[in-house]
């Protein structure tokens, strides 16, 4: 598939098949994508975690707002996590970076406090939701994006001491009646977007 043709073709899914299961294959390939996925000055400053065990995700579905029969019905969710602490981040990833990296971080991030560091950490998750969003779609497979999810619960839930959850994907495969497909509701998008 081209690019332009996944893009056209992926939307939001809103209903999932339910007897859809991702394959061990499927499985090792959106972890090598996630694996593979850029980041500022090369931070990387995240952890994955793909649930599919239906009591954790039914728990989890239990703080998800709207999203809850998302959760239930996909094959998988995956959650994106940043580091929990500042000085973890910064021994275990920046201090592995060139100097270059390094001299950077100090002077335009690191330096304005640790709420812009955390902040930064975040923006870095939002470049792996876009590689996983347009990953699953080129592997033909269908997800849902979501920051409507309760962090504290979803924290509580699923405890890493190193890192805390900051978005989360449902992965599986559309039923048949979901209506948010194109071929049912047309995709709308600005036809204006550049200045």
């Amino acid at each position: 598939m081209e690019i332009l043709d996944i893009l056209r073709s992926r939307y939001t899914t809103k209903t999932y098949d339910s007897t859809f299961h991702l394959s061990d294959k499927q499985l090792e390939d959106i972890k090598e994508m996630l694996r593979l996925c850029p980041s500022s000055i090369n931070s990387q400053p995240w952890a994955f975690e793909l649930i599919g065990d239906r009591e954790t995700k039914s728990l989890l579905a239990q703080h998800s707002y709207s999203n809850k029969d998302r959760i239930e019905q996909a094959s998988h969710l995956l959650v994106i996590y940043n580091y929990r602490d500042v000085a973890t981040f910064e021994a275990e990833r920046i201090a592995t970076l060139s100097e270059g990296a390094q001299e950077f971080y100090r002077n335009k991030i690191a330096s304005q406090g640790e709420a812009t560091v955390l902040g930064w950490m975040r923006s870095q998750a939002y470049i792996a939701l876009g590689i996983a969003l347009t990953g699953l779609a080129s592997m033909e497979l269908d997800s849902t994006a979501m920051e409507g999810i309760d962090l504290e619960a979803y924290d509580q839930i699923l405890h890493h001491d190193k890192y805390r959850p900051v978005l989360a994907v449902a992965i599986g495969r559309r039923s048949d009646d979901d209506i948010n497909q194109p071929t049912i509701t047309p995709k709308q998008r600005r036809s204006e977007v550049f200045l």
